[in-house]
Parts: C-alpha cells; sequence; structure tokens
C-alpha cells in the first residue's frame, strides 16, 4: 500500500498542471517542493530500479500470484521512468558528469520521454491507485 502511495505522491509532482487545474491554491505546496524535486526524482529511480530488480528476482510469484507480480512490476517501470524525468538534473550531475557518452545517451532517452511526462504522471496515479487495491486484494 505504500507503494502505491509513493507512486502516486511521484506521479501529482510529475503532472503539477492537472493539480493546477483542478486547486488553484495548490501552487504553493509546488513552489515548495520545487527545489527538491530533482532529488526526490534521483530517490524514486533508484527505489524504481529496485523494485524492477525485486520483482525479476520474484518472478516466482507469476504462477502464485500473477496479478499482483504484474502490478508490482509495472508500478517499478513507472516509478523509475517518472524519477529519471524529475531527477534527471540530478542524475546527469552526480552519476553521468564522467561519462560523455552515456550523457549522451542520457539526454537522448530524456528527450523522447519527455513529451509523455504529462500522460505517464496520469499513468502512475492509476497504477498507484490500482496498486493500493490490489495491495488489499492480492495480498502475498
Amino acid at each position: 500500500m505504500i507503494y502505491g502511495i509513493t507512486l502516486i505522491f511521484l506521479s501529482i509532482i510529475a503532472v503539477p498542471s492537472l493539480i493546477l487545474s483542478k486547486k488553484p491554491n495548490a501552487q504553493e505546496l509546488l513552489d515548495k517542493v520545487a527545489p527538491y524535486q530533482a532529488w526526490i526524482g534521483l530517490v524514486f529511480f533508484i527505489v524504481g530500479i529496485w523494485g524492477i530488480i525485486s520483482t525479476l528476482l520474484n518472478i516466482g510469484w507469476l504462477s502464485t500470484a500473477p496479478i499482483w507480480w504484474v502490478t508490482l512490476l509495472a508500478g517499478s517501470v513507472v516509478e523509475a521512468t517518472l524519477g529519471f524525468m524529475l531527477g534527471f538534473s540530478m542524475i546527469n550531475k552526480l552519476i553521468l558528469s564522467n561519462n560523455a557518452a552515456a550523457q549522451q545517451k542520457a539526454v537522448a532517452i530524456r528527450g523522447k520521454l519527455a513529451p509523455i511526462l504529462g500522460q505517464f504522471g496520469i499513468f502512475g496515479l492509476l497504477v498507484g491507485s490500482w496498486m493500493i487495491v490490489a495491495s488489499l486484494l492480492f495480498s502475498i
């Protein structure tokens, strides 16, 4: 359940225009979070990558709890992608600053993902909500 809640939080950070259209006074909260957005993205990128590794290590769940396994994998992929997009500047600064080829590859990946960030954020809200429901229905 916590994983779903954190994914919803990350998706809300990724889709500020959606929040502002629903709640105009949310701009203050988004302005407070903006300086920390890169760090939040970096942390969620790492957690998402760990989630992907964890689901692959627990591939045996596919035979016992396939819906839960697919839910965890989808949530991890969405979390890693949104984390990468939001934390790109920090990832670029801390990890990729020594390797020019990796830096160019990361810029190319970000360029492909940037136009769909809002849509991916909405997808993250849906997946996060489903993760909460699935954690109540399909606990292992």
